[in-house]
């Protein structure tokens, strides 16, 4: 009897569940991205002063509920020594985020062999892409055709997966919630 009544609760009530990782270079902006949807998407969620996020050591989680899902996020620290850990959670992921700084040009070619070196990831083939060209609210940063340009050699290794970069600012939350078409790199 229990076993039905526990079948017959999940089935009622239980979100399907996906997770969804959060990568790009440290400083890059993927916490406070990461925050600023918890905020827009969890009505009683009180979020931490975007102002006061540090360099991310490790893992953030965070969870919001949209209709009958759960989206998972997890935002994995940027830093080179930690990018060697990202491969870990590739294989429970149903998508990606990959967060790019547009107002540091010095650090746009290591940012994209980090983006290289995940979208190569056979575990990755097929999962769905969104390249968020971050801090578009600075006035002297990267265009998303400047980013696009400087990462064009990496579309045939994006393959037919689902992909679009989108210009935002995780600071103010502009951009990153307007859905309009700017295909891949």
């Amino acid at each position: 009897m229990y076993t039905l009544l526990s079948g017959l609760w999940k089935y009622m009530f239980q979100k399907d569940e996906y997770c969804i990782l959060i990568l790009g270079l440290d400083n890059a902006g993927k916490t406070t991205f990461l925050e600023q949807t918890k905020t827009r998407f969890n009505r009683n969620y009180k979020g931490m002063s975007l102002l006061k996020i540090t360099t991310t050591v490790g893992l953030n989680i965070g969870t919001i509920d949209v209709a009958s899902a759960r989206l998972m996020f997890w935002d994995l620290g940027g830093q080179e020594e930690l990018q060697s850990l990202w491969d870990k959670y590739y294989a429970e992921s149903h998508g990606v985020i990959y967060v790019i700084d547009s107002t540091d040009e010095e650090r746009l070619s290591e940012s994209k062999i980090a983006f290289e070196k995940m979208i190569t990831s056979e575990v990755l083939d097929g999962v769905p892409l969104l390249v968020l060209a971050n801090k578009q609210d600075v006035e002297s940063c990267l265009s998303v055709g400047d980013i696009k340009t400087a990462f064009s050699d990496c579309a045939p290794k994006i393959g037919k997966r689902d992909c679009l970069v989108q210009p935002c600012s995780a600071l103010t939350g502009e951009g990153a919630y307007n859905y309009n078409n700017n295909p891949c790199i």
